[in-house]
């Protein structure tokens, strides 16, 4: 779709329409996490193979995005909206129904290929139609569908279960979407013009396979069979390289799968490194925090996700506020105070003890959200808004990928080094609380670690995204920007 900004000092009505669809269908990403317990008894199943719904979901996530850079170019607004929302819908529906595991599990596929394309549309779609002035404030909107919906999606499913089985988790959703779908068709209007060209199947294959196979090789290492994981990632690593030169060749006819000439420019490069190693410390501090309260605290899913609940509405209560701050500041007075921000509290959670006060952990958690909300809405708007129009599908698709890639480094980390940590001091003669409680907190403290990593990325951030100077528009006889980053930030 080529690019068509529309003046507009309120929230477009497009926008709207997207962020509450993502929103819903994003939230269905971490909204089984507290009904294994339910499905193992009534479908007959083991821990290992309930937690595939999840696992399946995200890795079906990381294999279709890489694909929606082309297939939004290719496609009106209003078709690629259609497609996501039916096959959301479709799965809800038959997941609601599902006789069996196979089925449930086939229903979760179809709902995360939805899922998979809505996140791209709804960036591509916002870097459109919203002037950059306004970006920041609207870019608020989107950071409460992208970040504050996974985090939700615990607590949220805690509450629905106090009330009927897990199926009631599909049926409260289904009706939901589908309104939302429908004002969508009534009300969506199309942005720019679809663009017709094949498909590189190949690049389709090495694209699943490396991502979606590298996605799946880490969350292998939750089970301890750390050869076969590791096995898994090499070849995902293998594909992805191949999956590169491809493109790389692609790219010089001016037909890739996924434009990796985004990565030319800085500060989209830049912003990529600090949301992927935020994430992972948010997904990380997600798995985290829920085992300390129900495996050590002994707490219920319900009061864990109440607990954490405040946290995620704090996130996304504070997404427009942070938006409109980085429209009259700039980004790095948003960016650097929450990368410490992020870097304080998970410091904190290194300090977790049998008895620390619940209070203590609130704010915590709180401190933690409310410092990704303002590093995530100026990462994403300078990222994004530092990359030529035509490649705005192309980076969000990017972006999105490496969301689904960081989540699963981050939960691979965390699992593994808690349990390795865990089976030591159990070996050492520690009870089994106090094991885990160990494995935990040396699991934080490699999570604060890295969070150094976004303090470090942030300091690069410009203020205002970078004058994007397209290679076509450049005088004859210059050479064009090799960066993106001709100019000072304004």
């Amino acid at each position: 779709m080529k690019s068509a900004t529309v003046v507009s000092r309120g929230t477009p009505a497009v926008i709207r329409l997207l962020v509450l669809a993502t929103f819903v269908v994003i939230l269905n990403e971490t909204i089984m996490i507290n009904a294994i317990p339910r499905l193992m008894g009534a479908l007959h199943i083991t821990e290992q193979t309930a937690q595939w719904l999840s696992t399946a979901f995200m890795l079906t996530m990381a294999a279709v995005i890489p694909i929606t850079g082309w297939f939004l170019q290719r496609v009106s607004t209003r078709r690629a909206y259609a497609t996501a929302m039916g096959l959301f819908l479709l799965g809800t529906a038959l997941a609601a129904v599902a006789p069996s595991f196979e089925v449930l599990l086939g229903a979760r596929i179809i709902q995360a290929s939805g899922t998979a394309v809505m996140t791209p549309l709804l960036m591509t779609t916002m870097m459109q139609v919203v002037p950059e002035a306004e970006r920041g404030r609207v870019m608020g909107n989107v950071t409460l569908a992208m970040s504050v919906a996974p985090a939700m999606g615990p607590a949220v499913s805690g509450v629905i279960l106090q009330f009927g089985s897990w199926r009631l988790l599909f049926a409260v959703v289904l009706p939901i979407a589908a309104v939302i779908t429908w004002r969508g068709l009534k009300q969506l209007e199309n942005v720019g013009d679809p663009e017709v060209s094949t498909i590189d199947w190949l690049s389709v294959v090495t694209a699943a396979g490396g991502f979606g196979g590298l996605v799946y090789g880490l969350s292998r290492f939750e089970s301890g069979d750390v050869r076969v994981a590791a096995a898994i990632v090499a070849a995902g690593l293998v594909a992805i390289a191949a999956f590169v030169i491809r493109q790389l060749s692609l790219q010089k006819r001016g037909v890739p799968l996924m434009d990796l000439r985004t990565l030319r420019h800085r500060t989209y490069t830049v912003a990529l490194i600090l949301m992927s190693v935020a994430f992972m410390a948010m997904l990380g501090s997600m798995i985290l925090l829920p085992l300390y309260l129900q495996n050590v605290r002994e707490l219920s899913p319900l009061e864990t996700g109440l607990l954490v609940m405040p946290g995620g509405l704090a996130m996304g209560l504070l997404g427009p506020a942070v938006g409109r701050l980085f429209d009259r500041f700039g980004g790095r007075v948003l960016v650097i105070p929450g990368a410490v921000g992020i870097t304080l509290a998970l410091a904190g959670f290194t300090q977790v003890t049998m008895t620390m006060p619940y209070w203590q952990l609130l704010g915590l958690h709180a401190l933690l959200m409310v410092s990704l909300a303002a590093a995530f809405t100026p990462v994403f708007t300078l990222g994004l808004g530092a990359v030529p129009p035509h490649l705005y599908s192309h980076g969000s698709s990017i972006l999105s990928t490496l969301q689904q890639v960081a989540a699963a480094i981050g939960t691979a980390v965390v699992i593994t080094v808690m349990s390795a940590r865990a089976d030591a001091l159990k070996s050492a003669g520690a009870s089994e609380a106090l094991a885990n409680l160990g494995g935990m907190r040396l699991a934080f403290i490699i999570g604060a670690v890295l969070s150094l990593v976004v303090v470090a990325t942030a300091m690069l951030l410009p203020a205002r995204a970078d004058s994007v100077v397209e290679p076509e528009e450049e005088p004859a006889g210059r050479q064009p920007a090799a960066s993106g980053t001709g100019t000072s930030p304004r």
